[in-house]
């Protein structure tokens, strides 16, 4: 790892260190409740993909998950935030919906991502069964942490917006997620545990002050779905994204896992959810997104543009990592650097 973190509360995570006027007036506000929240006009001329917007409202998120120490669990519905946590949905919403396209048919969208990328090195996963460095790995696993510690959670809130099918076959795919009654199958303990065996740190949200935005987004988009009822149908499109493209992409990276060593609870993390998850694909395109468009067919366009964000934002993150990775330098955010 070419970035460290200082040691922090294992009971919740600790605030992050600002990145511009956005967060750092959040962080302010968050310790110092008196304080007003930073006025929306300044979101408006931020970079809807850039680090300020996305720590601001990933801190803002995150209060809806474990918080933060220092913060009153009571701020996660506070009044005084919700206008900022509008605008910069709107912002980064807004960029999605002008980036990837609109009004497709789901069939259409998923059809596509069941194909086999022609240009195979613009994949991480690729790069990082070919030739990826125990470094890289390391970088990539840390920066997952925010994504795969709590995975599937984000999820579970569509569970009270669908019925039928689409709920039953949900809450079916979910259980496995959430490891089938065994706390230790949990895929997010999985997860730590591959963290583990690479000698990172198992803590949730460590890794936030080394995680740069494109790492930020794609989680923050999960939360973005998930509190909004008028987009269940992309979270949905989101979750059925994830579930069809991770057999392929986990397949790769059990075999970097095992080419480098790493250890058998990193190589178990991936090898699960290549079974797991191409059972998953079956379930989540026949009953999830067949019973969600048989009872609300006007949701299609939704559902296809949950998963077209998902991949513009994972592209969007693999061109970070290999843009740095390729000339030997780190994906990961320097304490040091200066604010957008």
């Amino acid at each position: 790892m070419t970035a460290t973190v200082p040691e922090r509360d294992r009971a919740q995570p600790a605030l992050p260190g600002a990145r511009g006027p956005l967060s750092a007036g959040l962080l302010a506000t968050l310790v110092e409740p008196h304080r007003p929240a930073p006025d929306v006009d300044g979101v408006r001329g931020t970079h809807p993909y850039g680090e300020d917007l996305h720590l601001a409202l990933y801190m803002l998120y995150e209060l809806h998950y474990r918080g933060f120490s220092g913060v009153a669990e009571d701020r996660e519905w506070d009044p005084a935030l919700m206008p900022l946590r509008q605008a910069l949905e709107e912002r980064f919403l807004g960029a999605l919906r002008a980036d990837v396209p609109t009004g497709r048919a789901a069939g259409t969208a998923f059809d596509e991502l069941l194909v086999e990328p022609t240009d195979q090195r613009e994949s991480v996963a690729h790069y990082l069964e070919r030739e990826g460095e125990p470094w890289q790995i390391e970088e990539y696993a840390a920066l997952r942490s925010l994504y795969h510690l709590k995975e599937a959670d984000p999820h579970a809130w569509v569970i009270p917006r669908l019925r039928g099918r689409a709920k039953a076959g949900m809450v079916a795919i979910e259980y496995d997620e959430f490891g089938a009654g065994r706390a230790e199958d949990a895929h997010a303990q999985l997860f730590a545990d591959l963290l583990s065996d690479l000698g990172l740190e198992t803590h949730y949200g460590y890794y936030l002050d080394v995680a740069p935005a494109p790492a930020l987004a794609v989680v923050n988009v999960m939360t973005l779905f998930g509190l909004r009822r008028s987009l269940r149908g992309a979270l949905v499109g989101h979750f059925a994204c994830v579930e069809v493209t991770s057999s392929p992409g986990s397949r790769r990276l059990a075999a970097a896992m095992r080419r480098t060593g790493s250890g058998p609870a990193a190589e178990r993390f991936y090898a699960e959810h290549v079974e797991a998850d191409a059972v998953h694909e079956q379930v989540v395109r026949r009953e999830v997104i067949g019973g969600l468009l048989a009872d609300e067919p006007y949701l299609e366009a939704d559902v296809a543009f949950g998963a077209d964000a998902t991949v513009h934002l994972e592209n969007l993150l693999g061109t970070h990592l290999l843009g740095a990775w390729r000339i030997g330098e780190s994906a990961l955010l320097q304490l040091a650097r200066g604010a957008e």
